[in-house]
C-alpha cells in the first residue's frame, strides 16, 4: 500500500481544494498522488481477489475459472 506521508498529503490537499486554497502545482501533486493509490489499490485487490476461494455450501470450490487460471499464472 501506499506509504503513509503520501495518504496525508493526499488527505491534505483534499482539505486545501475544499478550502479554495489549491494552486496549480499542488493541483499536479494531488493528481499524481491519486493515480499513484489507485495503481497501488488496484494491485493489491487483484491479489486479493486471486487469492480467494469461493465455497459453496457444501464445501465445493466454486472458485471462477478465470480466477484459478489468474492464480495459475502467477505461481
Amino acid at each position: 500500500m501506499l506509504e503513509k506521508e503520501k495518504i496525508d498529503r493526499i488527505n491534505e490537499l483534499s482539505r486545501k481544494k475544499k478550502a479554495g486554497t489549491l494552486s496549480a502545482d499542488e493541483k499536479i501533486e494531488q493528481e499524481k498522488l491519486r493515480k499513484e493509490y489507485l495503481k497501488s489499490f488496484r494491485s493489491h485487490m487483484k491479489n486479493t481477489i486471486e487469492r480467494t476461494t469461493i465455497l459453496d455450501p457444501n464445501g465445493r470450490d466454486v472458485t471462477p475459472d478465470k480466477i484459478k487460471r489468474a492464480r495459475k499464472k502467477h505461481q
